[in-house]
C-alpha cells in the first residue's frame, strides 16, 4: 500500500494523476484513512473512522472502491473527494458518493438518505431490499424509508460535500444509516449475525450500485456480480493455502478404501457368498486432532469478501467431517458421518434409480478377447494428454499402474489404474472422458485459478464432478446399459445401507433382486460398505439427475470445467468471474463444441431421460 503522508495540493495531484494512468489505487491517508480504488467505476463508498463504531468500518473495506476517512484533516478529504469526482464524473456521466454510517443504539430504522426524485431506481431497488431483511433474519423488525433530505450525513456530523459542490463535480451524495444490532452495548459484534448481515447488506448495495451505473452513467458494467474487488485481500490467499495443505497432507479416499479388497473379494467368493473378512486401512499419515486443530485456527471471521467467506465456512466443516470419518474407519459413526456428508438418499433419487434398473436390462456381455489392459488404457490416456498440452504446453499428469487399488481413480490430479483392469474399447473410452476428460481436467483448470480451493474441490463439488464425468461417457457414445445400471445399484445399495442392511444383504438384495452379475454385485456393495459404510457412490446418479435438470433449464455447460466446484456454486463461481477474480476455462476436452455434443444436450433440453441416454 502506498502512503500519502498529507491530503496537500501537491498530494492530491499525485493521486488523480496515479488514477488518470492506471484506473487504481491502494494508499494510505492522514489519521488512518484508506483509499482504494482497484477499477473504473462510478461510485465510491465513504466511511469516517469513528470511536466506539465496531464493524462499520467492514461494511466498506471489501468494496472495489471505497474511501475511509482519517481522523484528521477533514478539508483535506473534502477536497480531495471534489477533486475524485470532477475527475471520474467527467468520463461516466455521474459520480456516487455513497456514505454508510450506524444510527442510535435504539434505532430500528434503516435510513437511505438521498435524491429520490433523481434516482428512483437505485434508492427503490436499496429499499425493497431491505424490507426483505426481516424475512431473511428471524426476530429483526426492522423498518426501511427513503428520506429526501438535503442532510445525508449522521446526525452531528459535518457534511463532507455541499450540495451544491456535488452538482457542480458531477457527484451525487446518498448517506446510508444503518441500526447498530450487529453489536451489544458494550460494543461488543455478534460474530455469527454480524457476518450474515454485512453479507446481505453488501449484496443489496451492490443491487442499488448496478442500477445507478445502468440508469445514470456509461460504466458499462455487465452485472451486479462485477462490482465485488478483483483483488482479493493477501488474507484469502493464506487461508485458501492452508485449507489446501491440509486436505493434501491426507488422500481421503485411499485412507478409506480396503487395502485387501482382493483378499475380501476370493474370500466372499469361495465361501459362496457367505463370509466376509474384516477390511484393512492403510495407516493413517496425519494425526486427526492436530489437523482439526490447525483447522480451526483459521481466522474465516476476518475475511470480508461474503463469497470467499461463504466459500471458506463451507470448506472447513467439509473438512472437519472428512477428518472426524478418518478417525471412525470401521465403526457406524463412520457411516453416520458419511451420510451426513454426502446428504443421504432422497426418495426421488431412488425412484429414479428404480426406474432405470427396471427399465434397462442388464447386458450379457460378449467373451471378447481383444479387452484392453491397464497398461493399453495408459497408452490411450497419454494420447489424450497429448491433447491437452497442444491447448496448454505446461499440461502435465502422472498415470499409476497399481497392484492395491481395486477402482480406477484419480487422486490430486494424478491417474491410478488396478494392474488387472480389463475393458473393451467402448468402455474405455467413456472412461478416458470420464477420469481424464473431467478429474484430471478440472484439477488441472483449477490449478491455474489464483484459488488452490478450485482444484482441491470446493465443498460438496462431487456430486457436479461425477454428473460431469458420466455425461461426457454418453457425449462420446460411451453410456452402456450397464454402467447406468451401475449408478442406479450404488443408490439402491445406499438406500439398503442407511435401511440397516448388512453387507451378504445388500448383496443378494443386488443380485437376486435386480439381477446384477455377481462381480459386479460384490463390486457395489464393497465400495458402499468400506469405511464402515461410504455414501460417496450415491453421487454418481445423483449427480447425473442434476446436470441433466441444468442443462435443460438452460445452463452453460463450458463454465462447469473451470475447477471442482458444486451446482450450487454457479451462481458465486459466476460472480468471481465477472469480477475477473477467475479465469475461464483453460484447457477443454476433446468432446466439447462436437456437433455430436450440440446435438445430446439438445436432447437433453427436449426432456431426454435417463433410460434413453444408454447408447445401443
Amino acid at each position: 500500500m502506498q502512503e500519502i503522508p498529507d491530503l496537500s495540493e501537491k498530494s492530491i495531484e499525485q493521486i488523480l494523476t496515479i488514477l488518470e494512468k492506471e484506473k487504481e489505487i491502494n494508499c494510505s491517508l492522514p489519521g488512518k484513512g484508506v483509499l482504494h480504488i482497484e477499477k473504473e467505476l462510478p461510485y465510491l463508498v465513504i466511511y469516517r473512522r469513528k470511536p466506539e463504531d465496531k464493524g462499520t468500518r467492514r461494511f466498506v473495506i471489501n468494496e472495489s472502491s471505497y474511501l475511509v476517512i482519517g481522523n484528521e484533516d477533514f478539508q483535506g478529504y473534502r477536497k480531495l473527494l471534489y477533486r475524485i469526482s470532477d475527475q471520474i464524473s467527467v468520463q461516466m456521466k455521474s459520480y456516487l458518493l455513497f456514505e454508510i454510517y450506524s444510527g442510535k443504539r435504539d434505532s430500528t430504522k434503516i435510513k437511505i438518505k438521498g435524491p429520490a426524485e433523481k434516482l428512483p431506481s437505485a434508492l427503490k431497488t436499496l429499499k425493497d431490499d431491505f424490507l426483505k431483511i426481516n424475512n431473511e433474519f428471524t426476530g429483526l423488525y426492522l423498518d426501511t424509508e427513503i428520506l429526501d433530505t438535503p442532510n445525508r450525513q449522521a446526525e452531528g456530523d459535518v457534511p463532507f460535500m455541499k450540495l451544491e459542490d456535488a452538482k457542480s463535480c458531477g457527484a451525487v451524495v446518498v448517506g446510508l444509516e444503518v441500526p447498530p444490532i450487529y453489536r451489544n452495548e458494550n460494543n461488543q459484534l455478534y460474530p455469527v449475525f454480524f457476518r450474515n448481515f454485512k453479507d446481505f447488506l453488501i449484496r443489496a448495495i451492490h443491487r442499488s450500485f448496478f442500477e445507478f451505473i445502468r440508469v445514470q452513467t456509461s460504466g458499462g458494467v455487465a452485472s451486479f456480480n462485477a462490482l465485488g474487488r478483483k483483488y482479493l485481500k493477501q488474507i484469502v490467499f493464506d487461508i485458501d493455502k492452508q485449507l489446501s495443505d491440509i486436505e493434501k497432507s491426507y488422500q481421503f479416499l485411499w485412507l478409506v478404501s480396503p487395502a485387501n479388497i482382493h483378499d475380501i473379494k476370493k474370500e466372499f467368493f469361495d465361501s459362496n457368498f457367505q463370509n466376509v473378512i474384516d477390511y484393512h486401512y492403510r495407516l493413517l499419515p496425519v494425526d486427526p486432532d492436530v489437523l482439526k486443530r490447525k483447522l480451526y485456527n483459521l481466522k474465516i471471521e476476518d475475511i470480508d469478501d461474503p463469497a470467499m467467506s461463504f466459500l471458506f465456512r463451507e470448506k472447513r466443516e467439509e473438512l472437519d467431517m472428512q477428518i472426524t470419518m478418518l478417525n471412525e474407519r470401521g465403526s457406524r459413526n463412520f457411516m453416520y458421518d458419511s451420510i451426513r456428508l454426502y446428504k443421504g438418499v432422497e426418495k426421488n433419487l431412488c425412484e429414479e434409480a428404480r426406474n432405470i434398473l427396471n427399465t434397462v436390462p442388464e447386458e450379457t456381455e460378449l467373451n471378447n478377447s481383444n479387452l484392453l489392459d491397464s497398461k493399453a488404457f495408459s497408452s490411450l490416456a497419454r494420447k489424450e494428454f497429448d491433447y491437452y498440452r497442444e491447448q496448454d504446453e505446461n499440461f502435465k499428469c502422472k498415470v499409476h499402474i497399481r497392484k492395491d487399488v481395486n477402482v480406477m481413480m484419480v487422486s490430486h490430479g494424478e491417474l491410478y489404474i488396478p494392474a488387472d483392469y480389463k475393458m473393451n474399447r467402448i468402455e474405455a473410452e467413456a472412461l478416458i472422458q470420464h477420469e481424464v476428460g473431467t478429474h484430471v481436467l478440472t484439477y488441472y483448470n483449477g490449478s491455474n485459478q489464483p484459488l488452490s480451493q478450485l482444484s482441491i474441490g470446493l465443498a460438496d463439488y462431487d456430486p457436479l464432478q461425477e454428473g460431469l464425468a458420466v455425461m461426457s461417457e454418453f457425449m462420446v457414445d460411451g453410456l452402456t446399459a450397464n454402467r447406468l445400471r451401475i449408478l442406479a445399484g450404488r443408490v439402491i445399495a445406499g438406500e439398503a445401507l442407511m435401511d440397516g442392511g448388512n453387507f451378504q444383504e445388500i448383496f443378494r438384495l443386488l443380485k437376486t433382486d435386480y439381477g446384477f452379475s455377481p462381480e459386479r454385485a460384490f463390486n457395489i456393495t464393497s465400495r458402499i460398505m468400506q469405511g464402515g459404510g461410504f455414501m460417496k457412490d450415491i453421487i454418481y446418479l445423483k449427480g447425473l439427475v442434476l446436470l441433466k435438470d441444468y442443462i435443460k433449464d438452460g445452463g452453460d455447460y463450458e463454465p462447469l470445467l473451470a475447477g471442482k466446484y458444486g451446482i450450487k456454486h454457479t451462481g458465486i463461481i459466476k460472480e468471481l468471474t465477472d469480477r475477473k477474480v477467475l479465469n475461464p476455462v483453460q484447457v477443454k476436452p476433446s468432446y466439447l463444441h462436437s456437433e455430436k455434443m450440440y446435438e445430446k444436450l439438445e436432447l437433453i433440453r427436449q426432456g431426454l431421460s435417463l433410460p434413453q441416454m444408454v447408447c445401443k
